[in-house]
């Protein structure tokens, strides 16, 4: 056996193996999806001399392009979060789907999924990607089954009149174009990473009427949307003591007064503890999307190494809130008798206890209304009938209409 045959029956090996771990933990329901993924070679849609092992890792990423200062801005997506997509997506053979972001890999699985009486459009706003997953798609056999289209999908796409099936965005994208919606069949779903005051869910949204209604999400992040319908977060920069940084990154609204917090870091530190406890192990991902939609000043952290923060970060998340003249973020402690931690905020400022002890408020809400229960998302767009909204429900005003996010009819975020 030649080296190229070695490589492919290896590849095949870990392939079946990927599948099988996907199939185990329900990451893949369908049996046509995991035909595709059984079928496809993801090893020959990566960058040449990427190792086997990393392509068909279930949770490995893989860059395709990055930016002259080395930040990714295309990628194979990790094969469990592109198996969740698809399966959201509810696919069937026959349907027409529309790919937002090209790579190659993922459309020549919706190929395989759809078949040869289907329709596959792939579009992206980079040639470079562009002419690259044709060449992909091409070599391995699916060039005839994808037409790779290079525009910015945040206009109409030209030559293209038709509604699809369903339409697949595969990058993180802070609102939703109108163009996706006139492209979208009645009945149709639209998967979206979905960014939300920098939180990202994605959400498999289906028409109801005039707006769209989750059916189901999930957590994943995703490189964010070029062109049109690109958002950049805003970073303020606090100095420490020693000249290193702690980044405040906002990706909505940026607080009045943040020169209010210059030598913020040369305060004395206080903090508040919650009494919300957590198992090791559990997840609480929607705390932080709690706390994004509800604690005003949200915003997440980055830190230079040798900052304090930087020397603790076992004990913190990076997740805080601004406060006037001080700041808060998002911290845990062991409990005493071991097995897990209790959430609280740490904070530096002339009035940290306050922005600690507002965080805190926000940690007990969370886990008085919403612990337990799966959040639901809803879209609006401009000129639909938006109903009033209670205080049970977070709305996020977006360029062309606004999210909602609702964790139970009875929440009550006055707490």
């Amino acid at each position: 056996m030649n080296t190229l045959r070695r490589k492919d029956a290896s590849a095949a090996e870990l392939r079946d193996a990927l599948v099988d771990t996907l199939l185990a933990n329900k990451m893949i329901t369908s049996p046509l999806v995991a035909r595709a993924f059984r079928t496809v070679p993801r090893h020959l849609f990566v960058a040449e001399g990427t190792p086997l092992d990393v392509t068909y890792n279930v949770d490995n990423s893989v860059a395709i392009k990055r930016d002259p200062d080395g930040v990714i801005i295309s990628s194979i997506s990790a094969a469990y979060i592109q198996a969740r997509m698809i399966e959201q997506a509810t696919l069937d053979q026959g349907m027409s789907v529309l790919e937002i972001g090209s790579g190659g890999f993922n459309a020549a699985l919706l190929a395989e999924i759809v078949g040869p009486d289907g329709r596959v459009v792939s579009v992206d706003i980079d040639s470079e990607v562009t002419d690259r997953a044709r060449a992909l798609l091409d070599a391995t056999g699916y060039g005839n089954q994808v037409d790779v289209v290079l525009a910015d999908a945040e206009n109409p796409l030209p030559g293209l009149d038709e509604s699809f099936d369903a339409i697949l965005v595969t990058a993180g994208a802070w609102d939703l174009a109108p163009a996706w919606l006139e492209h979208l069949s009645e009945g149709g779903t639209i998967v979206v990473p979905l960014r939300m005051n920098g939180i990202t869910r994605v959400i498999g949204f289906r028409r109801e009427g005039d707006h769209l209604v989750s059916g189901s999400s999930e957590v994943a992040g995703f490189v964010p949307m070029q062109g049109e319908g690109a958002r950049d977060e805003r970073v303020f920069l606090l100095h420490d003591r020693n000249g290193h940084h702690v980044k405040l990154r906002f990706e909505g609204d940026v607080p009045a007064g943040l020169d209010l917090l210059d030598g913020v870091l040369a305060t004395e530190r206080t903090e508040a503890w919650s009494g919300v406890t957590i198992k090791h192990g559990v997840s609480f991902v929607d705390l932080h999307l709690w706390l994004a939609v509800f604690l005003p000043g949200f915003c997440k952290l980055a830190v230079d190494e040798g900052t304090d923060l930087a020397a603790e970060r076992k004990g913190w998340f990076p997740f805080g809130a601004v406060h006037g003249d001080s700041f808060a973020y998002l911290a845990v402690r062991p409990l005493l008798e071991g097995g897990g931690a209790e959430f609280g905020a740490r904070a530096y400022g002339t009035h940290g206890e306050a922005a600690a002890t507002a965080m805190v408020d926000q940690i007990q809400a969370w886990d008085h209304q919403a612990r337990d229960r799966e959040p639901t998302f809803a879209y609006w767009p401009t000129g639909s009938d938006r109903p009033e909204f209670g205080k049970d429900t977070a709305v996020l005003v977006k360029t062309h209409g606004v999210a909602t996010i609702s964790w139970s009819p009875a929440a009550d975020t006055t707490r």
